[in-house]
């Protein structure tokens, strides 16, 4: 949903096998995936607690697993190593099957959750429990297509009766809401002894921070408004006051200039004045919106070092996830089922939007791809379901556009903007075909010669 200064070229129609998000994202797994195979390896000859073993196996076994299905989605076939090795082995692997990957993935998955604990005490926040072995399994089975075994999985974990809806939207990603009972699966920071340094990134420079992130307005666009209509259909929707009567998410999500008020401030990126967030600031960079959603309302929260934790996996995910599991597995769908899942999300306290009631396939299918995209904007999900649902080209050779500049674009001229009045902001040429896997690193090639190359690089 966004570009970056940083990683851009991962969907420019530019990536390499040099790049070094790929390389980064390849080095780093296989440093957690060696850590948990030098666990796996010795912990057997350790004498302790049997049952208490058991538990830290399987959360390892899921942990490594959690892994192996991301290398998978990201790059194909790629090293299924399960046991520490030497420097001879580790310098002349093969790839195995993303098939093979992934179904080794599940079987872990599955194993780990018979003996993971349901719920954990608070002094244990962060630790696996079988609702987070289950949330990656409904992932990689939905993203196979396996949309009955992926009902399954969501509905055992809705079964446990332990998680539930926040009732707050925006605060729940916020160090207030780490308790949550709608947080399933989350990184663990500790404020300067392992803090998070994200906020840096995402926090405008009018407050210390480094402005790396600008949404693109076609996200905006896909806010439906307050009745539940698209910006295309609803009568409440006013061109020229774009962001009004909008799912109150949009403005829990996105900042808006001269419209987000800030820890006081009221954020504005207009272009040419002298202030630190303006547009033209760096040209062709930002989109004129910032990441509103994590950003800690807290001034005493440091840009540089937050103990704030990263959500993996929310209870809404589940939700939504078990639906689109049911519609695309042919099961009947009825007003009961989408009360007990998407109007459960969108009935929130903090967004209240109405509820859906629509049970034809084609209608709920975009509802739910939809709801998906503003729901979890910005967590990490959004990757993965364009790949899954095959439409990353499409989804990525675009124009794209930034903030509104104007309501009269014809007389426009101080920046390029579109028919609408929005700034005319980056054009994306994915690869179709290509740009879908990531290259192997050149860097691990170079290293290793049994490692072959993905198509086109």
């Amino acid at each position: 949903s966004f570009p970056t200064r940083r990683s851009s070229d991962l969907t420019d129609g530019t990536l390499t096998s040099s790049y070094w998000v790929p390389g980064g994202y390849w080095a780093h797994s296989y440093q957690k995936i060696t850590a948990c195979n030098n666990f796996l390896d010795h912990i057997t000859n350790i004498t302790m607690d049997a049952s208490t073993k058991a538990i830290m196996i399987a959360e390892v076994r899921t942990l490594r697993a959690y892994e192996y299905f991301n290398l998978a989605l990201y790059f194909g076939d790629v090293p299924l190593v399960q046991h520490v090795l030497t420097v001879a082995q580790a310098n002349s692997v093969t790839r195995a099957t993303k098939a093979d990957v992934w179904a080794f993935a599940e079987t872990e998955l599955k194993a780990s959750a018979g003996v993971l604990p349901q719920t954990r005490p608070d002094n244990e926040n962060g630790r696996i429990t079988a609702g987070a072995a289950l949330g990656i399994l409904g992932r990689l089975q939905m993203a196979e297509q396996k949309w009955s075994d992926a009902a399954v999985t969501y509905k055992t974990i809705i079964d446990f009766n332990c998680y539930a809806i926040d009732p707050q939207f925006r605060e729940l990603f916020l160090g207030t809401h780490e308790f949550s009972k709608e947080i399933i699966m989350s990184s663990q920071y500790l404020k300067d002894v392992y803090g998070q340094v994200q906020l840096i990134y995402l926090t405008p420079e009018t407050w210390g921070g480094w402005h790396q992130y600008s949404p693109f307005n076609e996200l905006v666009k896909e806010y439906e408004c307050i009745d539940g209509k698209t910006i295309d259909q609803s009568p409440l929707y006013d061109m020229n006051n774009p962001y009004n009567n909008r799912d109150p998410r949009l403005d829990a999500t996105i900042m808006i200039s001269d419209r987000t008020v800030f820890r006081g401030t009221t954020f504005t990126s207009k272009p040419g004045t002298t202030l630190s967030d303006r547009l033209n600031e760096y040209p062709g960079v930002w989109s004129g919106y910032c990441i509103y959603k994590f950003l800690e309302d807290d001034p005493s929260v440091s840009v540089w070092s937050s103990g704030t934790n990263a959500i993996l996996i929310r209870y809404a995910e589940v939700l939504l996830g078990y639906l689109e599991s049911k519609l695309e597995s042919g099961a009947t769908i009825d007003q009961a089922l989408l009360d007990q899942t998407v109007n459960k999300v969108r009935g929130r306290a903090a967004v209240n939007m109405p509820r859906v009631t629509t049970t034809i396939a084609a209608d709920l299918r975009k509802i739910v791809r939809r709801e998906r995209r503003v729901e979890f904007a910005f967590e990490g999900i959004r990757y993965y379901d364009v790949l899954r649902w095959g439409i990353a080209a499409d989804q990525n050779n675009l124009q794209f556009t930034g903030m509104k500049l104007t309501n009269d674009p014809a007389h426009y001229t101080a920046y390029p903007v579109d028919a609408d009045g929005y700034y005319i902001y980056k054009k994306r040429n994915f690869i179709k075909g290509t740009n879908e896997l990531w290259p192997i690193p050149q860097s691990e090639r170079d290293i290793n010669k049994n490692l072959t190359q993905n198509p086109g690089y």
